[in-house]
């Protein structure tokens, strides 16, 4: 495994474990009625490299699965980043 695709992987993973403990934070508060994460927060961090764990959160969390750029964004993100990563890998970056 080469030194570049271990970093994107790290970076992908952190960056998908923070999505996914945001959306979960996110939901809490929602239901609590306290104050919310951004959607822009929670874009950004899926952009970063995210994807896979935004739309893990949004599956296991029940969130934000009725906003459309939600609905149908992440999993398309989702798909790009592991596409990238797989090119990623055989490329040999």
């Amino acid at each position: 495994m080469s030194e570049p695709f271990r970093l994107l992987l790290i970076l992908f993973g952190v960056m998908s474990l923070l999505a996914l403990v945001l959306f979960g934070w996110d939901k809490l508060m929602a239901k609590l009625d306290r104050p919310r994460i951004p959607e822009a927060a929670l874009w950004g961090l899926a952009i970063l490299g995210g994807g896979v764990g935004a739309f893990l959160g949004m599956r296991l969390f029940h969130h934000k699965t009725r906003k459309g750029f939600f609905h149908i964004g992440l999993p398309l993100l989702a798909l790009l980043q592991i596409a990238l990563l797989i090119w990623a890998q055989l490329s040999c970056i």
